[in-house]
C-alpha cells in the first residue's frame, strides 16, 4: 500500500462533538450534464438487468432539465449551510459530502477522510424516514466503501455512525409548516380555506414498507407509513392553530418504478387529484414531506406531471417547498450530532421530537429494514465495522 493511502495519526476529538471528528453528508447523487444521465442511471439500477435503451427513455426526465439533476446543487447549498452553522456555534467539525450513485462517490470521500485522519464520523443521510432504500441501503453503501478501503490496504478504517431518523425533529418539520402556509397564500382567496392538503412521499413496494423499521414495528406499512402519517398530523395541527381552519388531508405516493405486478404503496398523487376533483374539492396543496430538497422527483413528478394533471382537471393547486438548506434544518443537524455525541460519551441526553412517535433509535437493530438479499451494513447492531 502506498503511503498516500495510509491514514495519518490524528488527535482525539475534543469538545461537545467528541468523539466525532467529522460529519459526512451522504446523499443519492445525480447527473450534472447530458452525458452523465445514462451512466448515472446505470449506477442506480446496477444488477437489475435493465436495458440501456430503457434507461435512455427514463432519462428523458433529466434531459428535459438539461441533463442536470438539481440534487447536487442543493447538497452544495446544504453543505454550505451546515458549515456556516457549525462555525457560528464554535464547532470545529469538518463537513464532507459523498454520494451513492454519482460524484463525489462515497468510497472516494471516505478514502479522503481516512487520509485526513478522521477516525469517528457522524453520517447524515438525506433521507428522513425508515425504509430499506432510505436507511439500510445507505448503511450497505457505507459497508461496501469501508470494505473497498480495507482491500486497498487502509489499515485504520474510520468508524461511521449514522445519525437517527429526523423526520419529526422540529428543525425539519417547522420549515415545512411555513412552506405550506406560503403555498396556501398563493391560492386564490375564494378557494384557500377549502383547499385539501396532499402529503406526498416516494412510493415503495408494500413488502418493503411492511418490513420498515425495527421488527416490532413491521406489518401494516411498518415504520415508513407510521412516520409519515405522524409528521402529516403534526403539520395539520399546526396549520389549524395558525389559521383557524381544519383542512382535509391525505398521505399519497409518487415516483413509483419497477415491475407493474409488484404491489406498491398507493394512491398515486395524480390519481388522488382526480378523486379530489371528482369529489368537488375546490383546491389542493401538495406537500412533499418525504423529500429533503426539491430534486428531480419533486420537480418532475409534482411540478410537471401532477401540476399538469391539476390543470387538466381545472383544479387550483400549489406546491409547498421542501426543507432544503433552511438554517433551521442546519441547526437540527448540529443538534443531532451533539445529542449523539453526548450519548456516545455516556451522558444523559434530551432529544427533540414532535408528534406521538418520539425520537427514533440511534442504532439500527438486527432485522431493521431488512434487505431482499442479506448484505453487510455498517452503522448498526449487525455492523462488521464496530
Amino acid at each position: 500500500m502506498s503511503d498516500q493511502l495510509r491514514a495519518p495519526e490524528a488527535p482525539v476529538a475534543a469538545g461537545p462533538a467528541a468523539p466525532y471528528d467529522a460529519l459526512l453528508l451522504l446523499s443519492f447523487g445525480g447527473p450534472e450534464g447530458p452525458d452523465d444521465v445514462v451512466p448515472f442511471l446505470e449506477n442506480v439500477t446496477r444488477g437489475r438487468g435493465i436495458p440501456r435503451e430503457r434507461l435512455k427513455e427514463v432519462g428523458q426526465h433529466y434531459f428535459g432539465f438539461g441533463g442536470v439533476s438539481p440534487i447536487n446543487g442543493q447538497n452544495r447549498e446544504l453543505l454550505d449551510a451546515l458549515r456556516k452553522d457549525l462555525a457560528e456555534h464554535g464547532l470545529d467539525l469538518p463537513v464532507y459530502w459523498g454520494n451513492r450513485n454519482w460524484a463525489p462517490y462515497l468510497t472516494d470521500v471516505l478514502r479522503e477522510m481516512a487520509a485526513d485522519g478522521r477516525r469517528r464520523i457522524a453520517v447524515l443521510a438525506t433521507s428522513a424516514y425508515a425504509s430499506y432504500s432510505g436507511c439500510r441501503q445507505y448503511r450497505e453503501n457505507l459497508a461496501d466503501a469501508l470494505a473497498a478501503l480495507a482491500d486497498e490496504g487502509v489499515t485504520e478504517l474510520p468508524r461511521v455512525d449514522k445519525l437517527r431518523h429526523y423526520f419529526n425533529h422540529p428543525g425539519f418539520v417547522e420549515p415545512m409548516i411555513d412552506g405550506v402556509l406560503t403555498a396556501l397564500a398563493a391560492l386564490p382567496d375564494q378557494v384557500r380555506d377549502g383547499a385539501h392538503l396532499v402529503f406526498t412521499t416516494h412510493s415503495i413496494p408494500t413488502a418493503a414498507a411492511d418490513a420498515s423499521g425495527p421488527t416490532e414495528e413491521h406489518g401494516g406499512g411498518g415504520a415508513y407509513v407510521k412516520q409519515h402519517l405522524d409528521v402529516a398530523k403534526v403539520i395539520v395541527d399546526a396549520l389549524r392553530e395558525r389559521t383557524g381552519v381544519e383542512r382535509p388531508w391525505e398521505l399519497v405516493y409518487q415516483s413509483r418504478s419497477g415491475a407493474p405486478h409488484i404491489p406498491w404503496l398507493e394512491p398515486d398523487v395524480c390519481d388522488h387529484l382526480e378523486a379530489l376533483h371528482a369529489a368537488g374539492a375546490p383546491a389542493a396543496v401538495m406537500v412533499p414531506i418525504g423529500f429533503v430538497s426539491d430534486h428531480m422527483e419533486v420537480l418532475y413528478d409534482l411540478d410537471t406531471e401532477a401540476t399538469a394533471k391539476a390543470a387538466e382537471l381545472g383544479l387550483p393547486i400549489a406546491r409547498s417547498a421542501t426543507v432544503g438548506a433552511d438554517p433551521r434544518f442546519a441547526a437540527a443537524v448540529r443538534d443531532l450530532v451533539l445529542e449523539r455525541a453526548a450519548g456516545e460519551r455516556g451522558e444523559r441526553v434530551e432529544r427533540c421530537a414532535l408528534g406521538l412517535l418520539g425520537p427514533s433509535h440511534d442504532l439500527c437493530a438486527v432485522g431493521c429494514c431488512p434487505a431482499r438479499a442479506p448484505r453487510p451494513a455498517a452503522a448498526g447492531a449487525d455492523s462488521p465495522y464496530a
